[in-house]
């Protein structure tokens, strides 16, 4: 069978796929803004229905929270966070969002990247941000004096989105620029660097984020890693509980639940990509592991 590239939602496709299933579509997307969108979490939570299912997208996206709390993974880990902190996630990155709280106030806003081409800023330099990338700690939390500046951004893109019929690209990509700067020195990477098991645990982690479309073995991984299969397993085990076969085979479902959800590739076709040859096989192993065959999964609201 030929291989075919990953299967990614755009933002036309998400607006009508995604957010038109968890959201008043009309009233708080902008369909015509491709590039940009912000809106107000307090405005929006009453309208969404969580949890939501693993997805992924081509824009990236962030949520400042300046009261309340939410729960929210990028790849395989999840993290809860609050008052003053944001989440990121890059483009491309499968994310489930488990739950927000209904008194939650703040921000969400997403981007493409060539957003920074008005701007005559290299997407390279957006990309190497640390909290942007897929290997990155998707949370930061700001400082309180930090958070006022960091707001008054915000209010400003806010504006510019909700006020204008053409938005000033070049004013959005300035203001969102700056705002990163300020979140940057916040940042931290959140591995211990003295804890070896953790270091590679995350890295390993993040590998399977990046490839599992290409190697489906942790001899494979572990190879990237410059380590033996059982030291990564012991790593892995040491801190996860589990094993690294284990953490694999959560990866693959997880990629699994996109395809079915976001493409409308055949069941055969997705066990191919995901490296379950028989399809069959797949079948057992995603009731096993879920509860649901493929097909009863794809249906589920």
């Amino acid at each position: 069978m030929k291989k075919e590239p990953i299967p990614i939602l755009t933002l036309s496709e998400k607006d009508k796929k995604f957010f038109e299933e968890t959201i008043e579509l009309t009233s708080i997307i902008k369909s015509q803004h491709s590039l940009f969108h912000i809106n107000r979490l307090e405005d929006v939570v009453n309208h969404l229905r969580f949890p939501f299912l693993p997805h992924r997208q081509t824009v990236a996206d962030f949520i400042f929270i300046t009261k309340g709390k939410s729960v929210r993974s990028k790849g395989l880990d999840k993290y809860k966070f609050g008052t003053n902190s944001f989440f990121f996630l890059p483009a491309y990155q499968i994310s489930a969002h488990d739950s927000m709280s209904k008194n939650v106030e703040g921000f969400y806003c997403h981007f493409d990247i060539e957003l920074f081409n008005h701007k005559s800023i290299h997407p390279d330099y957006i990309n190497a941000l640390p909290f942007l990338d897929f290997t990155g700690n998707a949370v930061v939390t700001v400082s309180a004096a930090a958070k006022e500046h960091i707001i008054r951004l915000l209010q400003r893109m806010e504006t510019e989105y909700t006020t204008k019929d053409a938005m000033n690209y070049n004013l959005l990509a300035a203001n969102l620029l700056a705002l990163f700067m300020e979140v940057k020195q916040f940042y931290q990477s959140g591995i211990t660097t003295a804890n070896a098991a953790a270091r590679i645990t995350q890295q390993y982690k993040s590998q399977l984020s990046l490839h599992i479309y290409e190697r489906k073995t942790v001899a494979e991984y572990a190879a990237i890693l410059s380590v033996s299969p059982n030291h990564l397993n012991k790593s892995v085990k040491a801190i996860t509980g589990k094993s690294a076969q284990e953490l694999l085979g959560e990866m693959i479902l997880l990629d699994a639940k996109v395809l079915l959800r976001q493409t409308t590739l055949s069941v055969s076709e997705i066990a191919w990509k995901i490296g379950k040859e028989d399809p069959s096989d797949f079948i057992r192993f995603f009731k096993a592991k879920t509860g649901f065959t493929p097909t009863e999964y794809r249906k589920m609201d």
